[in-house]
């Protein structure tokens, strides 16, 4: 008797999930429910008159070599593109500051730019030495992100370096930000080391020996591909379909029903029994199917934030912008509704024609509602203000595109991790067939995601 799994969801995290199992049992029917029209989930690139625009992630981090991976095995290792590197910024106190050199994610390194950086005063800086002296901070369990900084680096740091480069990527408030579900090293290196600044000096040397065995490799940190982002999920999509994956487009789920042999997945159109199921939506969405059970109230008070990202299109003669460099990130204090830009022409030129200039800027905060409460006119308008602040416009844009992402980033706060554990152990002990996995419990970044379906995959298998 053949075995059949069903994947709900075809965003990345189901895309690759089907890739795995097929990698590993060829001979198991696969068939993936999207409720759309397409695969990729966040994932867009928009491609016209020689643009090629990213309206969800923009790329992936380089060193989680899992994306990667899969690209070269269906095909797309010539297409793989590495950023530019350049300097980038912070804004704060109303102006562009360089993050000082060797830092790692805000972390000084490198004495010498820490110390010339003129983003942090004197007594900051003085504060943020004393970390070579701290003994590791106590904790019971996880403490926030901002809580462990302050603690190591002082309020000025974590304000004007740590915040903007790390609140952003989860879309949290620093200060219920759980250091245990998002970055767990720093504490692990801050123990080992006795010093957070240690023990990234470290961190750092083991990178430089990483590159030293790879002397031709690019130097940037984050991947792309020639054809943008999408290429990468229509070239997985059709590959699975060419190991025997059915796709069902345009096919909620209304209900998954156990049963004696295993689920019935309840759509508009029919009902189907199969052996597993593998479940990759939102937690919006896969709560209408576990509603009744109270082991997954935490996801009825998990939060997430909407964000926008708003592309401006420009000729190189509208547009004045005498920073050399990738974009920036923008510090909390300051007064602006984008959160960061990237100068996606100087980033990734093979985005944007000869002679044009191409921003992406993004908008929305954790508990704020710019982005509900504003049109698409107003947003672009809303972007143009803030951006007026770091360079000159001379005329309009040539177009601009509003991509909302409604509640698209999981908010983990302090505890995330212990509550997303017992949760998988429910799974494992009442749905032993079923498995839950994606951005509501892990990770948000593209290769993250892709390893939580592999994880996911491996578990379901040994079931069988």
């Amino acid at each position: 008797m053949t075995n059949s799994i069903a994947i709900i969801g075809g965003g990345i995290t189901g895309l690759s999930s089907a890739y795995f199992i097929k990698k590993q049992r060829p001979d198991i029917d696969v068939t993936i429910y999207e409720a759309t029209s397409r695969t990729g989930g966040k994932i867009q690139t928009y491609r016209k008159d020689g643009y090629t625009i990213e309206l969800g992630p923009e790329s992936y981090l380089g060193r989680k070599q899992i994306m990667t991976d899969i690209a070269k095995d269906i095909g797309l290792e010539k297409d793989l593109i590495t950023n530019q590197t350049g300097q980038s910024y912070i804004y704060a106190k109303n102006k562009l500051y360089p993050i000082p050199g060797g830092s790692i994610l805000g972390i000084p390194t490198d004495i010498k730019p820490f110390a010339k950086t003129k983003l942090i005063s004197p007594i900051g800086k003085l504060r943020a030495s004393m970390d070579l002296f701290k003994k590791p901070v106590e904790m019971q369990g996880d403490i926030s992100v901002g809580a462990f900084f302050r603690q190591r680096l002082g309020h000025e740091v974590l304000e004007n370096l740590i915040e903007p480069l790390m609140g952003g990527i989860y879309g949290t408030n620093i200060d219920q930000l759980s250091l245990m579900s998002t970055f767990p090293e720093f504490k692990r290196r801050e123990e080992q080391f006795g010093s957070l600044i240690r023990g990234m000096r470290h961190e750092k040397l083991e990178r430089q020996k990483q590159r030293q065995l790879y002397p031709g490799a690019p130097k940037g940190q984050f991947k792309q591909f020639r054809h943008g982002l999408s290429s990468f999920i229509e070239h997985l999509t059709e590959y699975v379909k060419e190991q025997g994956v059915k796709i069902n487009f345009n096919t909620p789920v209304n209900d998954i029903v156990s049963s004696q042999i295993g689920y019935d997945i309840v759509t508009d159109e029919d009902k189907l029994t199969f052996d597993r199921i593998l479940v990759t939506t939102p937690h919006q969405t896969f709560m209408q199917w576990f509603d009744n059970d109270p082991a997954f109230d935490y996801f009825k008070t998990m939060d997430a934030t909407t964000v926008a990202t708003v592309v401006l299109a420009f000729d190189e003669k509208n547009i004045e912008n005498t920073y050399d460099g990738t974009g920036f990130v923008i510090a909390r204090t300051s007064e602006t509704d984008i959160t960061a830009c990237t100068w996606t022409s100087k980033k990734w030129p093979f985005t944007t024609p000869e002679g044009k200039v191409l921003l992406r800027a993004y908008v929305g905060k954790p508990d704020d509602s710019v982005v509900d409460e504003h049109t698409d006119e107003e947003l672009v308008d809303i972007v143009k203000r803030d951006l007026k602040q770091m360079m000159t416009f001379k005329g309009s844009p040539d177009f601009s595109i509003v991509n909302r992402l409604p509640k698209s980033m999981p908010q983990y706060h302090v505890g995330h991790m212990d509550q997303v554990k017992a949760i998988q152990a429910h799974v494992k002990e009442n749905y032993p067939k079923l498995r839950i996995t994606g951005a509501p419990f892990e990770a948000v970044g593209l290769p993250d995601c892709i390893q939580q379906g592999k994880n996911a995959v491996s578990e379901l298998l040994e079931t069988i």
